[in-house]
């Protein structure tokens, strides 16, 4: 639980784009607003200067959509990791410390981890990782085999464009395959760094 006495009924909130890692904002929470914030899935602060709540995006549109909140060891911080709808700075950048709020581009493999685990958890109706975890393990699996055959057969031939799609798709099918077995791309990656001793 959040210790909201420690600094004058406030708590600093530090907020963070829940798929690229980067660093939006800083704000400040007092209790109503952090429960506002629980409440709605936006994140709701404090204005200092106008001693009153404001949801971020109330005037912009560019909501901050709630993905996780964690409480510091002190328990006197917050980090909210969200999904913003829009730039998140009142100057129209997209960080409040003007960074491009991008992934690096490797990190879109987390990205899509990502997706793929809430596909796992929300079974949208409509969608292909959907039908795949419905289908089950077996069927992932024989997916991951044809398109490493596929990947195969463009390498041969030499087709880098086609190679480049079986590869993609070949990524794409082992991971789904990894989030069905309840394992990460971390784990594999930290695999990888065990080998590389």
């Amino acid at each position: 639980m959040i210790d909201f006495n420690k600094s004058g009924e406030l708590v600093p909130a530090i907020i963070q784009d829940n798929r690229t890692g980067k660093v939006l904002m800083l704000g400040y929470m007092n209790r109503e607003a952090y429960e506002k914030t629980i409440q709605e899935k936006r994140v709701t602060f404090y204005s200092r200067s106008r001693q009153t709540l404001w949801t971020k995006g109330e005037t912009s549109g560019h909501y901050l959509t709630v993905k996780e909140i964690l409480t510091d060891c002190d328990k006197d911080t917050l980090l909210i990791k969200v999904e913003p709808t829009g730039p998140v700075c009142h100057t129209g950048a997209d960080t409040c410390f003007q960074e491009t709020n991008q992934p690096q581009k490797l990190n879109f493999l987390t990205e899509l981890e990502l997706l793929i685990n809430d596909r796992k958890k929300t079974m949208p109706e409509g969608s292909y990782t959907t039908r795949l975890f419905r289908e089950g393990i077996p069927k992932i699996s024989q997916k991951v085999g044809e398109e490493a055959v596929e990947t195969i057969i463009e390498a041969l031939k030499g087709d880098k464009k086609f190679f480049l799609e079986e590869s993609a798709d070949l990524l794409y099918h082992l991971l789904v395959l990894t989030s069905a077995l309840d394992l990460s791309f971390e784990a594999i990656v930290e695999t990888l760094k065990k080998r590389h001793k």
